[in-house]
């Protein structure tokens, strides 16, 4: 049966000369033999503490900040299964990997299929110029990355990011879904669409 399956890892998030602490979300996404993971943040080996015995179908990058792409070409190694991230976040992920490129770019509308369900991917750039969120109807839930978190939108103020571009995304892309669609957040709690539209309304 098809399931979501989480944990929290911590490392450091460094952009524009400045590093943070911070704990990331993992999410995978699949049955007890394939799954998706969703970011590979700080630790190849809590990552895989999730996806246990599973097959790795890919590995999808919500956006290139290190602190969510980090392990990625070491995880990719390890469990032999493609990169997909958006080409518009190139410069975020060089600033990381210099070496390595990712393997498959995501395109606004393609599915990715796992374990008989399949996630749907929005382009929802202002985080980042490529950030992606991954919906999945039949699960009633969407993996919003950094785009939107549970009491406010995503981080802008740093490099490549635009909160005016940020907040049309949310409203174009996210608010479309069903006030009830569960928010699977990169950082922090989970929340809905309904709760984050009200919140976000109430801000205008």
């Amino acid at each position: 049966m098809i399931r979501v399956d989480h944990a929290v890892t911590s490392g450091t998030f460094s952009l524009d000369g400045g590093t943070f602490d911070v704990d990331n979300n993992i999410w995978v996404v699949g049955d007890d033999t394939e799954c998706v993971v969703i970011d590979a943040p700080h630790s190849v080996g809590d990552i895989l503490a999730v996806v246990g015995e599973r097959t790795v179908k890919a590995i999808v990058c919500t956006h290139a900040h290190d602190d969510h792409v980090r392990v990625a070409p070491a995880l990719r190694d390890r469990v032999s299964a493609p990169i997909l991230l958006h080409p518009d976040d190139r410069p975020l992920w060089e600033l990381t990997h210099t070496e390595s490129r990712w393997d498959t770019d995501l395109i606004d509308g393609q599915t990715i299929d796992v374990a008989g369900t399949s996630l749907q991917v929005l382009h929802t750039p202002g985080h980042a110029p490529g950030a992606v969120c991954l919906y999945a109807p039949a699960l009633g839930c969407v993996f919003t990355g950094d785009t939107l978190f549970n009491g406010d939108p995503g981080a802008t103020g740093r490099s490549f990011s635009d909160r005016p571009t940020l907040e049309s995304s949310i409203r174009a892309r996210l608010f479309a879904l069903p006030d009830d669609t569960i928010v699977h957040t990169g950082h922090g709690d989970d929340t809905t669409i309904g709760r984050e539209r009200a919140l976000l309304d109430a801000t205008d």
